[in-house]
């Protein structure tokens, strides 16, 4: 498309600070070594941590998608890594579906965020050390949803979400149809939301250590 017939909507003035849900602040976090942010100066001794506020930042929004993807990423890198630093940048992500299918753009996405690992248009490197670019892949065979794989010991882990673990309210739905017919009110939307950041909340927090929710199984 030329830049000619590009549109730009209005330009809306900042307001107040970014003001997060408060459980935001307990859900799990990730630190990782990053050896091109080392070799650049980018931060001290390359450590990065990953909060979901940063997961939120990156997709928009936050929701069970956002949420699951983010969870699906920690567990793996931990497990993977145990009680050494994940290396940002030297694991390969496979989603089971294609590109185009249902969430895997935003599941992606977040991977990427956390590991490092690009397709096709990722970083080339520099002299042959860093690069990210194609490490990230879809239509993976196999069950699981997401699969990772550590480049220096091949050790991999599947993991998968189960929605079901931790179901919407009842009346969320209906509050939902509402809203997109433009016939809620006020305080029906600010209930839509309140309910769907609770089961966002409930994923986070409640059921971030739940092997119903998360399941992880080791792969060859």
């Amino acid at each position: 498309m030329p830049f000619s017939t590009v549109r730009c909507g209005p330009q809306r003035k900042a307001m107040a600070p970014m003001e997060f849900p408060d459980f935001f602040d307990k859900a799990p976090s990730l630190t990782v070594y990053d050896p091109l942010a080392d070799f650049l100066g980018a931060v001290e001794n390359g450590l990065i941590t990953y909060t979901y506020s940063d997961a939120v930042k990156l997709a928009g929004h936050s929701c069970p998608t956002v949420a699951g993807a983010f969870l699906m990423t920690v567990k793996a890198l931990k497990h993977l890594y145990g009680d050494d630093l994940p290396v940002r940048g030297d694991v390969d992500v496979a989603l089971r579906q294609e590109v185009s299918e249902g969430v895997a753009g935003v599941i992606a996405s977040v991977a990427s965020l956390l590991t490092g690992a690009a397709g096709e248009g990722g970083f080339k490197g520099i002299a042959g050390r860093f690069e990210r670019r194609d490490r990230l892949h879809y239509g993976a065979d196999g069950d699981g949803e997401v699969l990772f794989r550590r480049r220096d010991t091949g050790a991999c882990v599947i993991v998968s979400t189960n929605g079901s673990a931790v179901p919407p309210a009842p009346e969320a739905r209906m509050l939902l149809q509402r809203i997109l017919s433009g016939e809620a009110s006020r305080e029906e939307a600010g209930e839509f939301r309140r309910q769907w950041q609770e089961r966002v909340r409930r994923m986070l927090v409640d059921h971030a250590d739940d092997p119903g929710f998360i399941h992880l199984e080791e792969a060859s």
